[in-house]
């Protein structure tokens, strides 16, 4: 069963298929010429942007098994506030250029590693994949998608987020003549009932500072094009200033339309709680949003619905947050004790609980979470994975960085669609 408009059924039983994986060892974490700290195991100075909210929440939870797994070893967090970890990207960047890192910090999985592997600031880690037995409960694709272009593991995922979905304000919805349990084949037919409620005078769709607006775009291109073509726009087989990305782009534009006006000054949470308090209707977000709804006792099926985005069905936009061993890590046993938990079925089930998110393991057992991550847990499962833009498993930082560039030029006026479409090809093409 995938997560559909009509989800609000107990998922029971959901669960993924584990495979063996062998994983790719290249110097391995183990090797001599690590150049940190004395190995010592005393402390871990954790850095993540995990300050606030379900994020802190997930975090706290992960300490708790921490403490418990390691209680030697004291964990010193080094948590840095900023929407979607800008803030703290800039910061762990000047600390890593000082040859001042932290013991281990959290990155998105996939592409986004790879500016901190070709400056070789992060260490192989491949070895304790094996170490703690993480290439028996990883799946497939997900190992895949970890795995750098030199065939090495350089950090271990925590979770699984979804980033393809549209969450709803039923209520808003009814009032307005629009039938929540309605499902749209495709964008075409979303945007129908966008264009109602903006002539009803509603906010048809709360969004927020540019990555919200990147991260919309993403789910725009993977609804237009498809998950085959949408992943050619990263490997250099789908021809960014083609006909069809065109076509994507104007729908984009047109739902950038149904937006709220004060977008840039605000973030995700306030974009999500627009919808919560019945201000907007729909929004675009990650999975991470549904622990905004339950913190504020808001049941999913009755004050709010979960889908994925119109023409995205049976895709997961996957992206995935995860922990990095750094070369000259102070504390480099601290940060290997803070990696095993990470990677423990414990920290896992803890962390995500709390998060919204699902595991990266496939042998916890579903019915220990929420409905909607039960969803979450069975697309994972059979779906067809794409990696995201916004969320850094899709195309390195630099790439990423130019994206948002000129799309925060485009929704502020600054270019025209033509303009836009070149300066993505080039941000593309690096």
């Amino acid at each position: 069963m995938r997560l559909t408009r009509r989800t609000s059924a107990t998922v029971a039983g959901a669960a993924l298929v584990g495979l063996a994986l062998a994983a790719c060892s290249g110097g391995g974490s183990g090797d001599d010429n690590t150049e940190g700290g004395s190995g010592g195991g005393d402390e871990v100075e954790v850095f993540t942007w995990w300050a606030a909210g379900s994020e802190k929440a997930g975090l706290d939870a992960l300490v708790g098994v921490f403490d418990e797994q390691h209680p030697d070893t004291e964990f010193i967090n080094g948590a840095v506030a900023g929407g979607a970890g800008s803030a703290a990207k800039d910061l762990l960047q000047s600390r890593l250029q000082a040859q001042d890192p932290p013991d281990t910090f959290q990155a998105h999985a996939g592409a986004e590693l790879q500016d901190y592997i070709d400056a070789a600031q992060i260490e192989d880690v491949s070895d304790l994949y094996d170490e703690f037995g993480l290439t028996d409960v990883f799946p497939a694709d997900l190992v895949d998608r970890v795995t750098a272009e030199d065939g090495a593991i350089y950090s271990i995922p925590s979770n699984v987020h979804r980033a393809n979905v549209v969450w709803a304000n039923p209520t808003v919805l009814e009032d307005n003549g629009i039938d929540p349990a309605a499902e749209y084949a495709d964008l075409d037919a979303w945007m129908a009932d966008l264009e109602t409620l903006k002539a009803a005078g509603v906010t048809p769709l709360s969004v927020a500072t540019t990555w919200t607006q990147v991260h919309l775009l993403e789910t725009v291109l993977l609804a237009e094009l498809g998950a085959e073509s949408y992943t050619g726009l990263w490997d250099g087989s789908t021809d960014w200033e083609g006909a069809e990305v065109t076509g994507a782009l104007e729908k984009f534009e047109t739902l950038m339309s149904y937006t709220n006006t004060d977008r840039d000054g605000l973030d995700w949470p306030e974009a999500t709680q627009m919808v919560i308090d019945g201000n907007a209707a729909f929004n675009v977000m990650g999975d991470w949003a549904v622990a905004a709804f339950e913190e504020q006792d808001k049941a999913l099926g009755t004050d709010f619905i979960a889908f994925p985005v119109p023409g995205t069905d049976g895709v997961f936009d996957f992206l995935a947050d995860s922990f990095t061993l750094p070369v000259g890590a102070p504390h480099p046993d601290g940060a290997k004790a803070w990696l095993e938990t990470v990677g423990s079925l414990e920290g896992q089930v803890a962390f995500n609980k709390a998060k919204g998110s699902i595991p990266a393991r496939t042998d916890a057992d579903p019915s220990e979470f929420s409905e909607y991550q039960q969803t979450a847990i069975e697309s994972f499962g059979q779906d067809t994975i794409v990696s995201s833009l916004a969320h850094g498993a899709a195309a390195p930082v630099a790439t990423l960085n130019a994206v948002s560039d000129a799309t925060s030029k485009f929704t502020s006026g600054g270019s025209d669609l033509a303009t836009y479409q070149t300066e993505l090809a080039a941000a593309a093409q690096g």
